[in-house]
């Protein structure tokens, strides 16, 4: 499947699943009366989605390649701060084994693609110099 838009992309699909799940955590009794622990964490999930959104937009894959690490870094972000939720007794463990894993599928998918473009790219500058040189040998 080609992709045209970054809503095309499986791992900003699964970043906005995500940060549904995050905004109903947040909703739970105990979890919405720190508002900034709750605020934290909000904005952090979407960051992830919106630095891949912002990242793609930009049509240059190494500025995509930094957006990526903006969005893994917020992600990070995010299993930091369910770490004090899970703590102050906010959340069960069950849910925060579910947004955890979440977390770590979501990182693990920005870190793959953050890849494929490094060999996308690295690709791209081989077959240039090949191209280069055989233009310089018919030139000869």
């Amino acid at each position: 499947m080609k992709v045209k838009t970054f809503e095309d992309l499986s791992v900003w699909q699964d970043a906005r699943v995500f940060v549904k799940s995050i905004y109903e955590l947040t909703s739970l009794e105990n979890f919405k009366k720190d508002y900034g622990l709750k605020d934290q964490i909000q904005r952090a999930a979407v960051s992830i989605m919106n630095n891949i959104s912002e990242g793609f937009e930009r049509d240059n894959n190494k500025e995509f390649k930094n957006f990526l690490g903006y969005a893994k870094g917020s992600a990070g972000e995010v299993r930091s701060v369910l770490y004090v939720a899970l703590d102050l007794n906010y959340i069960s463990k069950e849910e925060f084994d579910e947004n955890y894993k979440h977390s770590i599928n979501i990182i693990t998918q920005i870190s793959n693609f953050k890849k494929y473009l490094h060999n996308y790219s690295m690709k791209e500058k081989i077959t240039n110099v090949k191209s280069f040189i055989f233009q310089l040998i018919n030139i000869n």
